[in-house]
């Protein structure tokens, strides 16, 4: 079934670039104009993925980001946003998105993006092997891409979850963030503070007391390490 994408931008001009190499892409693209029609649109028919612009009218992406992670469903989120904006991006990571290009962006970067999170979102790449990660009480299963810490559900955006799930892979293993954004992003280059939110994310989730963590440690001056309370 082809993957329908959202696209959520009031620029007409981008919102037509970025629709046309979607739809060459092989992409089922819809667009709207503003942040009350982007929610409306998602409550209708859920898409596969939604690219959003954080400057928008009548609900600017961020607030359309923060409804959109509070639905059961966790639609994937590309964030498109302002060079120059660093806050309004590191707030867009803080409140759940799953990956962002900063205006003006190349369209088949774009595309590849979309393609990437939609990939991870489909579950484990074909000829690989599902995995039941385990640390006290914390429960990762790769196949289905859900988790659970003592029995509950962690509602965990896509990049968190492939963060957890690969530093649970390498215990007491120390990871520099640039190796992280390669291994788990997929990016040979790009802003390391997006590995340091979601790992901010993902300490609020799984850490009983995210201000002294005891799973997902920092490594001053290289990185972060999952250290198992198990071993």
């Amino acid at each position: 079934m082809t993957q329908r994408v959202l696209v959520v931008d009031d620029d007409r001009t981008v919102s037509d670039v970025v629709c046309r190499y979607l739809e060459h892409a092989g992409y089922r693209v819809d667009h709207v104009g503003d942040g009350a029609a982007a929610l409306a649109a998602v409550a209708a028919e859920p898409p596969d993925l939604v690219v959003l612009d954080l400057m928008l009218p009548v609900l600017d992406g961020l607030e359309v980001c923060r409804r959109l992670r509070s639905r059961p469903d966790g639609v994937p989120i590309v964030m498109l946003t302002a060079r120059g904006d660093e806050a309004d991006r590191i707030l867009g990571l803080q409140l759940g998105a799953d990956d962002y290009l900063g205006k003006p962006f190349s369209p088949r970067e774009l595309v590849l993006r979309v393609r990437s999170v939609l990939r991870r979102s489909g579950g484990e790449p074909a000829g690989t092997v599902p995995q039941v990660l385990t640390d006290d009480g914390l429960e990762v299963l790769t196949g289905p891409r859900a988790a659970r810490l003592h029995g509950h559900e962690l509602a965990l955006t896509l990049r968190e979850f492939d963060l957890l799930a690969h530093l649970m892979r390498h215990p007491a293993r120390a990871f520099r963030r640039a190796e992280l954004l390669e291994r788990v992003w997929g990016w040979s280059f790009g802003d390391e503070s997006t590995v340091t939110v979601h790992v901010r994310r993902l300490r609020e989730k799984v850490e009983a007391d995210p201000a002294d963590p005891r799973r997902i440690v920092t490594v001053w001056g290289v990185g972060y390490r999952y250290q198992p309370t198990d071993a």
